[in-house]
């Protein structure tokens, strides 16, 4: 979420400057980060204060939370991949004569595919680091026995 929030803050200033400095297609293409930067500023704050809320879990509680987390980044890459096409449309639209704003269509478009190409850079970084913790998760548990002796539980981890 730290990575989202720069991210979304290099957006909002960068873009945010160069608004007032750049006409046409390069206008309309930092006026799409600003906006970008603004909602992905959001979500990374929803989802670092969702992060430190998860202290104490159980391991079926971590072992759901990890399956949850991973399906959120497939689901994710999935609308990044739409991004990217609802960009390249745009600005192929933007190449129509009987479009009013041509500039327009071709800035947004240059801008959300950057911003969906770094979501899926972001999203994909993310789904391999937590699916790779994730196997280790299950690798743990397979090493791991749980049963009722003579005198009370028992657990064994084979190292």
């Amino acid at each position: 979420m730290i990575t989202l929030a720069g991210w979304s803050a290099a957006n909002l200033i960068y873009s945010g400057i160069a608004t007032g400095q750049t006409h046409g297609t390069n206008l309309y293409f930092h006026q799409m980060n600003v906006m970008w930067g603004g909602i992905n500023l959001g979500l990374a704050a929803l989802g670092y204060l969702g992060i430190k809320n998860k202290d104490g879990m159980t391991l079926s509680q971590s072992l759901k939370q990890q399956s949850g987390v991973e399906k959120t980044y497939i689901f994710n890459l999935g609308l990044d991949a739409a991004y990217i096409a609802s960009g390249f449309y745009l600005k192929e639209r933007s190449r129509n004569p009987s479009v009013k704003n041509p500039q327009k269509y071709k800035g947004y478009g240059e801008s959300i595919i950057l911003q969906g190409a770094g979501l899926m850079l972001l999203d994909g970084v993310m789904f391999t680091i937590h699916n790779f913790h994730g196997k280790k998760i299950y690798k743990l548990m397979e090493k791991t026995q749980v049963g009722f002796t003579g005198n009370g539980l028992g657990v064994i981890v084979k190292l």
